[in-house]
């Protein structure tokens, strides 16, 4: 299979606590991050979805890019730098007695021509859901043209097994070591939230974002990574 070559990508990925928080810090935080492609788990995805998915947006100096509503609340937000040139959403299977989750899926251009599909999503608390859920992306991102960018709030710490089943794809971890703690934002003790990317990635930064604003923005802290994807 042929891999598109593509450019220097910034990346945020951000659990925004369904916007129940400081939501001026929360735009703080974006901003100063200076994203080209943000991944949003706990998006507006009910009542006026598209208009306050395109609020979150502009506030942040974004524009809408997928998701939303139809992913149930994953929201892909993109930069000038990138566009959007196809987008789709997935649901999982509702299990009793729990949430419907969703998958963003946005097929990316960027503005120096490179390509790459990005892949955004929040996973169940239940740890059988969760490893189904993880078991059935796993299978999608594989069908994917590559490369695939993939972040999400994953509901587990590293050296589950929803960790394995998506590092058995194209995909790796690019954190240094066992990466930092996302959560909980006051004092994070639990590295919850990812940004995977393909295994011949040039790693330029990893960090979570600790600062005063993100303690105030949501309960999770969010991590940013710029990389050159293969």
């Amino acid at each position: 299979m042929e891999v598109l070559v593509t450019g220097r990508v910034r990346v945020l990925s951000y659990n925004v606590h369904g916007l129940s928080d400081d939501r001026e810090a929360l735009y703080r935080v974006v901003r100063a991050a200076r994203p080209d492609i943000v991944f949003v788990q706990e998006a507006p995805r009910r009542f006026r979805w598209r208009t306050r998915c395109a609020e979150l947006a502009r506030h942040c100096g974004m524009f809408f890019g997928a998701g939303g509503g139809p992913a149930i609340g994953n929201l892909i937000m993109v930069g000038q730098r990138v566009r959007v040139v196809r987008d789709w959403s997935l649901r999982f299977p509702l299990a009793p007695g729990r949430h419907l989750r969703g998958v963003a899926f946005a097929d990316c251009e960027l503005a120096d021509g490179g390509r790459f599909t990005a892949v955004g999503t929040h996973l169940g608390t239940d740890p059988a859901e969760r490893t189904d859920q993880a078991e059935r992306l796993a299978a999608v991102i594989c069908a994917q043209q590559p490369p695939v960018l993939f972040a999400a709030d994953l509901n587990e710490a590293p050296g589950g097994q929803v960790w394995s089943h998506l590092t058995s794809t194209t995909l790796t971890d690019p954190s240094p070591g066992k990466g930092d703690p996302t959560y909980p934002a006051a004092a994070p003790r639990l590295r919850l939230d990812a940004v995977l990317a393909p295994a011949q990635t040039t790693v330029h930064d990893h960090r979570v974002l600790d600062t005063d604003d993100a303690r105030l923005a949501s309960d999770h802290l969010p991590v940013l990574a710029d990389l050159t994807l293969p």
